[in-house]
């Protein structure tokens, strides 16, 4: 459904992600992993369209969704394509009500009452609480209320593909562990999500599949359950010290031809 591949970008002159290759299938749960700085948001703005490359540091690679080079397409196309991103921090109105937020998800099928009206059933029934909370303001949720909002909002777009940026940021363990069932009950009901998470363990535990991105660059990627098993991941991510000194000391071996 989505390819990178040899994706370059940054900022200015800077380069931020050098050479990112990756593939999400239908149907897929993918989670992308890796520390700070690593480029992660990046790359999700850039095939949501919302990042198109800096003055220098451009835009080079491409990404193909659903069979069709999208590369630099802007954000309301992708999304009338079906692909959607909830941005990290949530990014919610906090003088608008949990409704204004619902009806701006489906912004671009405004006028197609039936279809607002399904999606709006859909993501109550999903998240009882906003039922409950349908005419209060987006600013007097709690964080964790804030965060199934922003889930809500772009699942009224009715996407084929959703990126999820860090949805754990700064909520509770139960709630986090919330979020991650609702990941698999999407994915159950045949939506393809591409998270990035900075909790690998609980990301892995919900993913068929993982990348780890390391200085703008997929270094690492396989089955989820075989990256959580894996002695670098876990050095690296999950503070569990391994024989090995991680990522990368796989790089360099594989960079002389040496098995890894």
């Amino acid at each position: 459904m989505l390819t990178v591949e040899g994706l370059a970008t940054g900022y200015g002159r800077a380069l931020i992600l050098y050479d990112v290759t990756l593939r999400v299938d239908e149907g897929e749960v993918v989670a992308l992993v890796g520390s700070n700085g690593a480029g992660k948001t990046t790359l999700l703005a850039t095939i949501a369209g919302l990042h198109r490359g800096g003055r220098g540091s451009g835009l080079k690679g491409k990404v193909t969704f659903d069979g069709a080079d999208v590369t630099g397409m802007q954000a309301p196309r992708l999304i009338r394509r079906g692909l959607v991103l909830i941005p990290e921090r949530r990014q919610i109105w906090p003088g608008l009500s949990v409704a204004d937020h619902l009806l701006l998800g489906a912004f671009h099928r405004r006028r197609d009452r039936a279809f607002v009206s399904e999606r709006t059933e859909f993501c109550t029934e999903l998240f009882p609480v906003l039922a409950q909370r349908y005419g209060q303001r987006a600013g007097t949720l709690s964080g964790g209320e804030q965060q199934m909002l922003a889930i809500a909002r772009a699942l009224m777009a009715a996407p084929r593909l959703l990126l999820l940026d860090e949805p754990s940021l700064g909520l509770a363990p139960l709630v986090v562990r919330r979020i991650f069932e609702v990941i698999d009950e999407l994915r159950r009901a045949g939506l393809t999500v591409l998270v990035v998470e900075q909790v690998v363990a609980a990301a892995l535990a919900a993913a068929d599949r993982g990348y780890v991105l390391e200085r703008g660059r997929t270094v690492l990627d396989g089955d989820a359950a075989a990256l959580a098993a894996d002695p670098a991941v876990r050095a690296a991510y999950l503070g569990i010290r391994a024989d090995t000194t991680a990522i990368q000391q796989r790089e360099e071996r594989a960079a002389t031809g040496e098995p890894g």
